[in-house]
């Protein structure tokens, strides 16, 4: 299954691609909070931070639980959990710090940027004068 990488831009923008598995077995292993180069990837003189990501179920990657598997926590805030009142608690079922074959997004920051731009130019689209 390929894996959707998502880098946030330093100007604030993201931008989405699929890698093969075969590349995306370069970063099995890896936690969150771990750097990334990106030769690894196919991205020549990029450095990436790795910030979280979802499994292939939709469950999100949460910093404070180790490991692979998930697990059922019980939390007040965070990834995971969207507040509904101040001070309730929930139980939430996340997916652990560590990068495994079975998860499909993975959220990247950008570190250090490299020649070739991750995304294509942006083309403006002309609005032809209605006469």
């Amino acid at each position: 299954m390929p894996v959707k990488l998502v880098f946030g831009l330093k100007n604030g923008t993201s931008v989405q691609k699929e890698v093969a598995d075969d590349v995306a077995k370069h970063i099995v292993g890896k936690k969150i909070g771990d750097h990334i180069k990106g030769e690894a990837l196919g991205f020549a003189g990029y450095e990436f931070e790795l910030k979280g990501g979802s499994d292939y179920c939709g469950f999100p990657m949460r910093w404070d639980v180790a490991g692979f598997q998930r697990k059922r926590i019980l939390t007040v805030r965070g990834v995971g959990l969207k507040m509904t009142s101040p001070g309730i608690k929930h139980r939430k079922t996340v997916c652990g710090n560590t990068v495994h074959p079975k998860i499909h997004q993975l959220n990247l920051k950008v570190i250090k940027e490299g020649s070739a731009p991750l995304a294509p130019p942006k083309e403006e689209k002309k609005e032809e004068a209605k006469a």
